[in-house]
């Protein structure tokens, strides 16, 4: 008897960890593991990761789920990594630098530079990427300025996930979903950008084969066979990036159905058919496959802010746990007394794409208590993560239903001030390992298990509704103008901080 390979290895390669998780069509998972590894700050404002760790996290996934369901069912691989990432090689393909990753802001003067420069729009709009530290465009300019003897022997720049598949399969692509996440590829002609490239001072030559993100590589190399158990004559598509992939993988994939996530950070994404960035540029655009994007915006605090504010304003001891507070928050009135934080303190990313924002409460006056710290704090979230939404309509989007996952939405609190802040109902999803899944069901539609990933909206259901409460609405809406301002109204001075930082240690 014959065995059905009707299984596919979704294999997710995050900013702290690997997750490699088993599905079969229906959306049963079968078997999973996780591997984590460092981040790395050696230097303020870099955020890097050694290549081979992460490659060592997925040979240990897939060899501990491979020996926990069997060789026999499995019909192939899929890959999912964290976008933005960079990576210089040698001309024998061996690392010349660590993982440059999104984290990573040394780029911020460089960035800066761009964005304010008469073609920073335009490229921005070209390339569906900010102009933004965390680009890899940003990244390579930062090299040709500071470190000319690597951009002298690098005989290639690629991603993550580019360098995991070489060794995996032995061949040297990028899928259009993390390319066009590179600032490097037009979004509109799926071909490297030559102003970016000129920019950058690389050539076309020097970054890896442009392919479909269903693209079906033949089989794994002996080195990925040994180390994973798998048989050499696996299939292995090339899959895309977390964000677009995350999407799919909550079911966000019909018109107007968009996809919220809060877990650290925080995004709001939806799919279209066509690529797009509004006129201000507030928003990016990512492949899915070749006929399917993702428009939004990432913001770089989101449960963060509230894990800050429990331990340095409230006091972990005196304060009990993360919930308690998010309960006693739940007393204080919408728009919390007229009290306003600006949540940046991982500075931010959508929709202004700047480096310098720095966190700050505005409006605090002495009748102020910790439960309006702690409410305005994650009303800062929600209302950074409405301008987000703002600028996805802006750019010509219809948006009528939105899936929220993320750690933190499992409080009442946060459920309620998201639905409110959108003003749009909010469906709840039970647990699912998002870009995992996304990479998955991907992998099955390239391989012919499923029709279309379509099947996302129909196996990944939603669990219950947050109606949003119209007065409160009502408060964030008049509240929103004022929050956008302070930003640029603070601008001036953030950046005069900046500028003071190196004379004004945070210790003795």
């Amino acid at each position: 008897m014959t065995t059905a390979r009707d299984v596919v290895i979704g294999v997710d390669m995050g900013t702290t960890a690997t997750k490699t998780v088993a599905y079969t069509p229906d959306g049963r998972q079968l078997a999973s593991a996780s591997h984590g590894y460092p981040l790395e700050e050696p230097h303020p404002g870099h955020a890097v990761q050694d290549p081979d760790l992460i490659l060592g996290a997925v040979y240990e996934g897939l060899r501990a789920v491979v020996a926990e369901i069997g060789v026999e069912r499995i019909a192939g691989l899929s890959f999912s990594s964290a976008m933005h990432s960079l990576l210089a090689l040698d001309d024998e393909l061996r690392p010349l630098t660590p993982v440059v990753t999104w984290a990573d802001t040394r780029a911020a003067d460089q960035a800066a530079r761009v964005r304010a420069s008469a073609g920073g729009l335009a490229l921005h709009r070209r390339t569906g990427t900010p102009i933004h530290p965390m680009s890899p465009l940003t990244k390579l300019i930062w090299f040709r300025e500071q470190e000319p003897r690597i951009r002298q022997n690098a005989a290639f720049w690629v991603g993550i996930k580019d360098w995991v598949l070489l060794h995996l399969c032995g061949a040297l692509v990028v899928d259009h979903s993390l390319a066009s996440a590179s600032g490097l590829m037009d979004i509109h002609r799926l071909a490297w950008d030559e102003e970016a490239l000129g920019l950058a001072g690389i050539r076309q030559e020097q970054l890896p084969e442009l392919v479909a993100t269903t693209t079906v590589l033949d089989g794994l190399t002996e080195e990925a066979g040994a180390a994973t158990g798998l048989p050499l004559s696996t299939p292995v598509v090339v899959g895309a990036g977390d964000g677009p992939l995350a999407n799919l993988g909550v079911g966000a994939v019909r018109p107007g159905v968009a996809a919220c996530s809060i877990g650290t950070s925080g995004a709001l994404r939806v799919g279209v058919d066509k690529p797009a960035v509004d006129p201000r540029g507030g928003v990016f655009c990512y492949a899915l496959t070749e006929d399917r994007w993702v428009i939004g915006g990432a913001i770089n605090n989101g449960g963060v802010v509230l894990d800050w504010v429990r331990a340095e304003i409230a006091g972990d001891d005196e304060a009990g746990s993360a919930s308690d507070l998010l309960d006693a928050a739940t007393t204080v009135p919408a728009g919390a007394g007229g009290l306003l934080m600006l949540p940046y303190l991982l500075s931010e990313r959508a929709p202004h794409w700047g480096s310098t924002a720095r966190g700050a409460y505005v409006g605090l006056t002495r009748a102020h208590r910790r439960e309006h710290l702690v409410r305005a704090a994650v009303e800062g979230v929600a209302l950074q993560l409405s301008l987000v939404l703002q600028s996805m309509r802006a750019a010509g989007l219809e948006i009528n239903e939105i899936r929220a996952t993320g750690g933190v939405m499992k409080h009442p609190l946060w459920q309620q001030v998201i639905a409110d802040a959108f003003a749009m109902p909010i469906g709840l999803l039970d647990e699912q390992e998002g870009s995992g899944f996304g990479a998955a069901l991907l992998g099955m539609e390239a391989l012919g298990l499923i029709e279309s990933i379509d099947v996302a909206a129909d196996i990944v259901p939603v669990a219950h509704r947050i109606a949003p409460r119209p007065a409160d609405s009502a408060v964030y809406a008049t509240l929103l103008p004022v929050f956008d301002q302070l930003y640029g109204a603070l601008q001036p001075a953030n950046l005069r901080l900046r500028e003071l930082a190196p004379s004004l240690p945070l210790d003795r």
